[in-house]
């Protein structure tokens, strides 16, 4: 899962430094209302989760935090394919010859992913695991995956092949060797858990930042939202990024800026097209803006695979959600925007 989680790396260093920046503007605000602005960070999931939040003291604020953390360990060990003892783990290999009993969490999780599959067709599919341990594999050793595995493994790839029973709240697979990655979307799940956790304990005034998966909760005292910057396929140059202004919602970032290999000249992103088994080629980055961080995770995961029309299309028919999605072609850059993006409450203020 860690490879799939750095996606968005650059997005969270882009972010995390303009909110840092802003937490003085915020100062006087936060003292006039009784509340102070506190940071936390621990890793988890193969990047670093931080916490910004406001609360009336450091006690309150650790308390709250510290929950907030636990909540996402414990989503870590049931999610995690790169632990073998995790309960997703534990659970793929007797998948495929009856019905396997899984916690609230992990069918929850899938039922979401189903649902993007079949909005995607295919783009977002979290039966990917077995094509994407060959090109986790691929990268270490920067050599193409060996043409008969990967079809082989192509073969152990589809949502029609993943079932999922409500009533007795279980999965089942149609083959064996089938393995669930879920990369795509358990980080934004992971920080809507944790800010309904900051919630119960009564912090109204958060924000979580997963690797660029940012979910936030009520805006900063004073203040209209939480800014956040979104990097461009040339983050060096300032001038492109994107400044968003955020309350009760999540963006995501996707792309390779990052997480590449070339091979034989060829540029390999982490990021691999469930449909053909292949990583993908070129440069691209998608940031979607939804309600909550599992539908800006699995969206922009979905719109990175899928060629522009096609994911602006995804995104228009998704109630709430906008995107932004970045491609290069010829040595210059070709923006695309869904129709609801000019409606995202944006900032000039770095």
């Amino acid at each position: 899962m860690a490879e799939m989680r750095r996606v968005i790396m650059t997005g969270f260093v882009f972010a995390m430094l303009l909110f840092a920046s802003a937490a003085a503007d915020h100062s006087s605000s936060a003292s006039r209302s009784g509340l102070t602005r506190f940071e936390f960070a621990q890793a988890h999931m193969g990047t670093q989760f931080r916490i910004v939040l406001y609360a009336q003291n450091a006690e309150a604020a650790g308390r709250a935090s510290t929950a907030a953390f636990d909540r996402i360990a414990r989503l870590d060990a049931t999610m995690s394919d790169y632990r073998e003892t995790s309960e997703l783990m534990m659970v793929c290999k007797p998948a495929a010859h009856q019905w396997v009993k899984v916690s609230d969490d992990l069918f929850r999780v899938l039922a979401m992913s189903q649902q993007f599959a079949r909005r995607s067709e295919g783009a977002f599919d979290v039966t990917v695991g077995p094509v994407i341990r060959l090109w986790r594999r691929a990268r270490r050793r920067n050599e193409l995956p060996d043409a008969r595995k990967l079809a082989a493994a192509r073969r152990l790839v589809g949502y029609a092949r993943l079932h999922l029973d409500a009533s007795r709240q279980a999965l089942r697979f149609d083959k064996s060797g089938m393995l669930i990655d879920l990369g795509g979307i358990a980080k934004g799940f992971a920080a809507d858990a944790a800010i309904a956790v900051l919630k119960d304990q009564g912090i109204t005034s958060a924000l979580i930042a997963a690797g660029g998966d940012i979910v936030t909760s009520n805006a900063p005292p004073g203040s209209q939202g939480w800014t956040v910057a979104v990097g461009s396929l040339t983050p060096a140059d300032e001038a492109l990024m994107i400044h968003l202004r955020l309350a009760n919602a999540a963006v995501s970032t996707s792309g390779d800026a990052e997480q590449f290999v070339e091979i034989n000249g060829v540029r390999y992103s982490h990021i691999v097209d469930p449909r053909t088994g292949q990583a993908l080629t070129g440069r691209r980055s998608a940031t979607v803006v939804a309600p909550n961080g599992t539908t800006s995770d699995a969206l922009a995961t979905a719109a990175s695979v899928l060629d522009p029309l096609r994911a602006l299309r995804l995104i228009d028919r998704t109630e709430g959600t906008a995107a932004h999605i970045e491609q290069m072609q010829s040595d210059r850059i070709v923006t695309s925007e869904s129709k609801r993006w000019p409606s995202i409450p944006q900032t000039l203020s770095r």
